[in-house]
């Protein structure tokens, strides 16, 4: 693609947010994405920055991140995703493995995965049980870059139909104790009990207030700048240009 087209899809991704899911379920249900979830840490290949004062950013420190830590890395991704949004899964099967294995396992990117349940109903307790996983392997010593938490997150995406089609908490309970360390069953009870729900609505408030109307949306920042927002599953090379490499 040449670098005309490439800005031109690049301008179209950030001016419209039909591209994505929105509230009112979106997207045909069904597919498959694909992800790594491997959560192997990196270390940044640039100068350390310190974060731009940018909404998208707010209460980023609780956050997990795949690749260096935001600020170590020369570029920083902050997507706001919903595990039941058929666009964030055309993103996670299409960009998400080329862009992490280029540009987050080369220390070149940093990625933020924050939530944004706003599409079909069974994302709303996915989301819990993403919060609920993610505050138990940190507990267990995990990091940000925590195996358990990005594995489900990939898991949700690639078995779609698995966990939209029952009982999501039920399945991801089943997926917790065969795949990760985790008490399973402790995750899951807390995601029933909404015990991290102050990280879901921390996320959705960014979002809301960063203008997020469908999912997936990302913010992409280089170096200290905010560089621009992308909507919907673009590219990889929109992606790529977008952030100057």
């Amino acid at each position: 693609m040449r670098r005309r087209q490439l800005l031109g899809a690049l301008g179209a991704a950030g001016a419209t947010g039909l591209a994505g899911c929105t509230g009112d379920g979106g997207g045909a249900p069904g597919g498959n994405g694909s992800g790594t979830g491997d959560g192997a840490s990196t270390t940044g290949t640039g100068t350390p920055w310190d974060l731009p004062d940018h909404v998208a950013l707010t209460g980023l420190d609780a956050e997990p991140v795949v690749g260096p830590s935001p600020g170590e890395a020369p570029g920083l991704v902050v997507g706001f995703e919903d595990p039941s949004c058929t666009v964030c899964q055309r993103f996670e099967k299409n960009t998400w493995p080329r862009l992490e294995s280029e540009l987050v396992a080369s220390g070149q990117v940093s990625f933020v995965y924050r939530v944004m349940p706003i599409t079909y109903q069974w994302g709303k307790p996915a989301t819990q049980a993403l919060e609920s996983t993610y505050a138990f392997a940190l507990e267990a010593g995990q990091d940000r870059d925590a195996p358990a938490f990005w594995g489900l997150k990939d898991a949700y995406y690639t078995e779609r139909e698995r966990f939209a089609s029952g009982d999501v908490l039920a399945e991801t309970e089943a997926y917790l104790a065969s795949e990760t360390d985790l008490d399973a069953g402790a995750v899951v009870a807390a995601a029933r009990e909404k015990r991290h729900d102050a990280a879901v609505q921390a996320d959705l408030a960014a979002g809301n207030e960063a203008g997020v109307s469908a999912t997936p949306t990302f913010f992409l920042f280089r170096e200290g700048e905010f560089r621009t927002v992308i909507r919907g599953a673009q590219s990889y090379d929109v992606f790529a240009t977008a952030l100057g490499f």
